[in-house]
């Protein structure tokens, strides 16, 4: 359950404090400029993206339909979770760095290193540039992969160096293409799957029962098979939902963050219900398990909803849904840009990264941070030699690991958190936004490689380097730094208040019923 601060209770930490003396900025700082509705559809943008369009087809090879839709449903599960638990920190305190500067007022600096270098590691590397070339293949299998990559990466950069309004404002289109295109596909696959396709084929729950409701993962028999194709689709899965928690990280530029982050977060199961479980449901339905598109080693995948259409014979739509993919594709590439230089400009608040990484432009873009991070897009070269598919799968299994060690340090932080508000005596109802609930989670990845006969040195790599990584960089940062984790009644509850208090600005009052629908919308 949740709820907004009682009117009476909104002024309570709204005081004047000393705060910790921050890292000095090279420039005017970060500037608030992402409005509601940008902030709105960040939200879904994180939460929608190529591990949907894309990467459900092999999810849907390794575990069958109902492995695809139990696999997806339970890590939906998670990510509410963490979510609802990082909505409660990030309402009350939407500084920049946003969980990465958390983790350094409720725990520690050298979780906060560890932290916010793996968070940073997880954004840099670019997943969704494969994607694009995996898309764009569709149309022209003959063309190199690296045309496709550098007209992406030109497409990315350009909105990025253009600051956060023209990244929230490229943000909301690109957003609002997506949710159209998920509503679309799943109205017209519940039209497909009852007959009302070119060929009027009812496919009802056919490849349910032909190729099966579960694969038998690497032909291993019985419950054990089936069990590890639903446990190969939560690696991808996690993937997918990685990205919600974007808006901890555009709460240092969100304009009224105290009001705009609550509606942003609590309507994040609706998105997760709507368009990921329903659509996970659909793609169950429409292409069997069994189909040789689906894998992305060929290269040459097709989204499900893609092959979807081939086989109903429908002939100028998939072309047109693939671009709408494309366009998925560089929103979530440049939410992977702005997300990482934003995590290197908080460590870099904190102390843990160069003092360089501060530097802003007038217009409150921190130039150095993006321009560093967009050299490692070049990474996605590696498509041309190696397949886009198979880079793809590389980058995602990467992201999967490093993302969920995010949440596991998130959720770590708000037991922290939830522990400091206890001891201090600080009534939760009293936040911008509150929950019940509670996030402790980690999930694994890559463990197919241990299969007999299935090693992968690549595979192994990069999917266990981050876990090799991040005692590495806490145990160094404990031992340099030399701090033990804070007392809960020695947490920081009061550092910046009066700042974002100061920044709220009311929102205009809608002038006529659209303008009304709109606001609620948003």
């Amino acid at each position: 359950m949740s709820g907004d601060a009682p009117e009476k209770n909104k002024e309570v930490y709204v005081q004047d404090a000393e705060s910790l003396a921050p890292a000095p900025v090279l420039g005017g700082g970060l500037h608030r400029q992402l409005k509601n509705r940008h902030i709105a559809m960040i939200s879904i943008g994180g939460v929608i993206g190529t591990g949907l369009f894309v990467g459900t087809g092999g999810s849907l090879a390794n575990g069958g339909p109902v492995g695809l839709f139990l696999g997806y449903l339970t890590m939906g599960t998670i990510v509410f979770s963490v979510m609802i638990s990082l909505g409660e920190m990030v309402a009350f305190l939407p500084i920049p760095g946003g969980h990465i500067k958390l983790a350094e007022r409720f725990i520690n600096r050298a979780f906060s290193f560890a932290m916010g270098w793996n968070y940073w590691y997880n954004w840099t590397i670019v997943a969704e540039l494969s994607a694009a070339a995996i898309l764009v293949n569709y149309w022209h299998p003959n063309v190199s992969d690296a045309v496709w990559v550098v007209i992406c990466i030109v497409v990315v950069l350009t909105i990025n160096m253009l600051g956060a309004g023209a990244y929230g404002e490229a943000e909301f289109i690109f957003a609002s293409i997506k949710v159209l295109t998920i509503t679309g596909l799943i109205i017209l696959g519940i039209i497909l799957d009852l007959g009302g396709g070119p060929d009027h084929d009812r496919i009802g729950f056919r490849y349910w029962k032909n190729p099966g409701p579960f694969v038998q993962y690497d032909g291993i028999a019985g419950a054990k098979g089936r069990f590890l194709g639903w446990w190969a689709v939560l690696s991808q899965a996690a993937f997918s939902f990685i990205g919600t928690e974007i808006v901890a990280i555009a709460a240092g530029e969100a304009k009224n963050p105290r009001r705009n982050l609550p509606r942003a977060i609590r309507r994040v199961y609706i998105r997760i219900l709507l368009f990921y479980i329903g659509g996970t449901f659909i793609i169950g339905l429409l292409v069997p398990s069994n189909n040789p598109s689906l894998v992305l080693e060929s290269g040459t995948a097709a989204s499900p909803f893609v092959i979807a259409m081939q086989n109903a014979g429908i002939k100028v739509l998939p072309s047109i849904i693939n671009a709408c993919l494309l366009s998925s594709a560089w929103s979530a590439a440049s939410s992977d840009l702005y997300t990482s230089s934003r995590a290197l400009y908080g460590l870099a608040v904190s102390g843990n990264a160069p003092k360089i990484f501060l530097k802003t432009t007038k217009s409150g873009l921190p130039i150095i941070s993006v321009l560093f991070c967009a050299s490692f897009t070049l990474l996605a070269f590696m498509a041309v030699s190696s397949g886009a598919g198979n880079v793809f799968e590389w980058f995602s299994n990467m992201t999967a690991v490093t993302g969920l060690m995010t949440w596991f340090g998130i959720s770590v932080t708000y037991l922290r958190f939830y522990k400091g508000l206890q001891v201090q005596g600080i009534d939760r109802t009293s936040l911008p936004y509150y929950t019940r609930l509670a996030a402790f989670r980690s999930l694994f990845n890559g463990w197919s490689v241990f299969l007999k006969g299935k090693w992968n040195t690549t595979t192994f790599v990069t999917s266990y380097l981050p876990f090799i990584l991040a005692p590495i960089l806490f145990g160094g940062a404990y031992l340099y730094y030399g701090k033990p984790p804070v007392m809960a009644s020695e947490m920081d509850f009061e550092s910046d208040l009066a700042q974002i208090a100061a920044e709220e600005v009311e929102d205009p009052p809608p002038r006529n019923k659209m303008e009304a629908f709109w606001q609620w919308l948003m």
